[in-house]
């Protein structure tokens, strides 16, 4: 992972960070997990990053794994939010768009992963023959 990559990674674990905090505190008595799933997971995608920008290379695969769950997980729940919405529960508005700003993060997130994965494989030497 290159430290471009890593840098994106550490600040999309900020990013889920503050989100967390922010569905937290929209509802405290209800979205105790938006803190706890948003500074985990935020946690973890810095871990990778870290790692990222020290070279470890299976960091890469790691934050791949991680952020493609969180992209189906937010998708599931945005999907969930927004039909809650449609259904008349104005209410669930503000978790439906914090929600799709997450889902939208994590899509970018990985795309950018993705990427930084094309050019190291196509980039690399061949291996000599014997």
């Amino acid at each position: 992972m290159n430290t471009k990559t890593a840098g994106y990674l550490i600040l999309y674990g900020a990013f889920l960070i503050v989100m967390g905090l922010l569905g937290f505190l929209s509802n405290p008595e209800k979205a105790k997990t938006a803190l706890l799933s948003g500074g985990t997971f935020g946690a973890l995608s810095i871990f990778w990053g870290v790692l990222g920008a020290r070279g470890i290379r299976w960091s890469l695969p790691g934050a791949m794994v991680t952020t493609g769950l969180l992209t189906l997980v937010f998708a599931w729940r945005a999907s969930v939010g927004w039909l809650a919405v449609f259904e008349g529960k104005a209410e669930k508005l503000f978790a439906a768009v914090l929600i799709t700003v997450m889902l939208t993060g994590s899509v970018l997130m990985l795309l950018n992963l993705v990427s930084a994965r094309k050019p190291a494989a196509a980039g690399k030497p061949a291996a000599p023959r014997a």
